[in-house]
């Protein structure tokens, strides 16, 4: 049912009348509107979105993903001029903070969206504009698949042009993506199997109905279930598009961020984060009075800074800058041509710390398009090798690296999906050799280590396997579960007995956080057993959610 929303204000919590009048044309003020109620209602649905994985892993956060992306977009418009000469304008300023906050693949192809918008929507009206937004999305991916984002972006845009005016085109775009979204478990078997719609399509839906609610003032949300829809039920979407949280793990010579946010809170709170703070960075400055506060510092950890933010409350309107890829003067620091470097990201410190151990910059978790960018920025070199350790993080990667091109760096991003592969890609790095073979050589060495990685089952799930139900041990080769079990030694022995079976000289063995003690002993024992000629390497990872991460080469 459309009603007029007056639904909480997703900053304050505070009742506000959100209800507009119908607009004939999408203007600057609705844009920003939007942005809002977009981050509002990605908000109230980001855990079921990332309870929509279909595929059975722990860590899959789509909702998450959406929420931070259109957050920066929203912080992005908020400090647009209010002057703005256009529409566009605006919305390539939503689309620019939409890329740099990026997170996950369903990040990427959403900002991509819409910055597709936004170069169209100042020319022959909004359906034109959401049919460039879809063949940008379409664009941003290296290989489509239908029955996902790219499949609703496109079919929204085919039903706006039954509109007659830009309301109506909206309505009719909204319509034509619901049903695109019920229709994604015909294209993909996974999606029926699992008995959800694409998760990412159902984001989509989200920003449009916002869109509808910042036009027109009617709120009609989608409820996000798990269900495919069956006999008139609503159901909704998966995607598994990044892996945890964290911030860039580097270290500079001075404070390299500048953070910046607002927080309501109480005093109390604010005299604990002004010490963590102190603790953490310089020129703190702390302004305001109960229950909202602006807060300021330099630091060199800007992800310590927020942890502390939200230890005391709830940050907003955060503005994370990178203070040492200027000059004192503000002009842009000049890249050595001459000098290589690697940005490696890490989820675990055990992890971060080997890579750093073989020269590497590490970034942490579940890095943004900004967060890459900066890291690349800040090794000073004119010639980087990014290597993404999660096949989810390859699309965020690419855009920090096309990013960079504008900065005079030129980046190639080497196709590695996990840790032990990119260790086995630093293992051959020669700057002996041009820039270009070292790339090449690097992405052989991490094509020729085989990857497999060991968790417990989140959901329940039919695999090539077999089905997996919650709390089984699962080990999966190359992203596909292979071997199903409820002892995690056994299933851990299972696996490096399958992957040896086809060869192999030397294994890597990094154990998570999780992982039991006497599981590395067990397993090199089992090895050394049967496969007496193989070398075995162990090293504590520290990574969440796998027990054991394991390498053959």
């Amino acid at each position: 049912m459309t009603v007029p929303s007056t639904t909480p204000n997703a900053r304050t919590g505070c009742g506000t009348d959100r209800l507009a009048p119908v607009l004939e044309v999408l203007d600057i003020a609705a844009v920003r509107r939007w942005s809002s109620l977009a981050v509002a209602g990605l908000s109230r649905h980001e855990q079921a979105l990332n309870q929509l994985n279909v595929y059975p892993v722990p860590d899959g956060d789509t909702g998450t993903n959406l929420l931070l992306t259109l957050s920066a977009a929203e912080q992005a418009v908020g400090g647009a001029l209010t002057d703005a000469p256009s529409t566009g304008a605006v919305l390539r300023t939503m689309a620019r903070g939409a890329l740099l906050g990026a997170r996950g693949n369903s990040g990427v192809i959403s900002a991509q969206w819409l910055a597709g918008l936004a170069d169209a929507v100042d020319g022959d009206g909004l359906a034109a504009a959401l049919d460039a937004a879809a063949k940008s999305a379409y664009a941003a991916v290296a290989r489509p698949v239908e029955g996902t984002i790219l499949t609703v972006a496109r079919a929204a845009a085919e039903a706006a042009h039954q509109g007659s005016d830009e309301p109506a085109a909206v309505r009719a775009a909204v319509l034509g993506a619901r049903e695109a979204l019920a229709r994604t478990p015909e294209q993909l078997p996974v999606l029926a199997a699992a008995g959800v719609v694409d998760a990412g399509g159902q984001g989509l839906v989200l920003l449009l109905e916002a869109l509808l609610e910042a036009l027109t003032g009617e709120h009609d949300e989608s409820e996000v279930e798990g269900a495919v829809p069956r006999d008139g039920e609503h159901g909704h979407g998966h995607d598994h598009a990044g892996h945890g949280h964290g911030s860039a793990a580097l270290t500079y010579r001075g404070p390299a961020y500048e953070v910046q946010f607002l927080i309501d809170t109480g005093a109390g709170e604010i005299a604990r984060l002004r010490a963590a703070l102190d603790r953490l960075g310089d020129s703190l400055v702390i302004v305001g009075g109960a229950p909202t506060w602006r807060v300021h510092v330099h630091v060199d950890d800007a992800g310590a800074a927020m942890e502390a933010g939200l230890a005391a409350g709830r940050p907003y309107q955060i503005q994370i800058t990178h203070l040492t890829s200027s000059t004192a003067e503000g002009a842009p620091r000049r890249p050595d041509p001459t000098a290589r470097a690697v940005v490696v990201t890490a989820a675990g410190d055990g992890i971060e710390e080997l890579l750093i151990a073989e020269g590497a910059v590490a970034i942490g978790g579940n890095p943004s398009t900004a967060e890459v960018l900066d890291a690349i920025l800040a090794t000073g070199a004119g010639r980087v090798a990014v290597l993404p350790t999660d096949s989810n993080l390859r699309a965020v990667c690419q855009a920090a690296a096309e990013e960079a091109f504008g900065e005079g760096v030129k980046v190639r991003v080497v196709p590695t999906r996990s840790p032990v592969q990119a260790l086995a890609a630093l293992a051959v790095r020669d700057h002996a050799r041009r820039f270009e073979d070292d790339v090449i050589a690097m992405a052989e060495a991490a094509g020729a280590c085989r990857s497999a990685e060991v968790t417990t089952a989140s959901r329940e799930a039919l695999t090539v396997a077999g089905r997996c139900r919650p709390g089984d041990v699962i080990a999966l080769v190359e992203g596909e579960v292979n071997l199903i079990g409820d002892d995690l030694t056994v299933v851990c022995c299972g696996l490096l007995d399958r992957m040896l079976a086809s060869g192999g000289e030397l294994v890597t063995l990094l154990t998570g956080a999780q992982a039991p003690d006497g599981l590395v002993e067990a397993v090199t024992a089992h090895v050394a057993t049967r496969w007496p000629f193989v070398e075995v390497h162990a090293y504590p990872g520290g990574q969440p959610h796998y027990p054991l991460l394991v390498g053959v080469e």
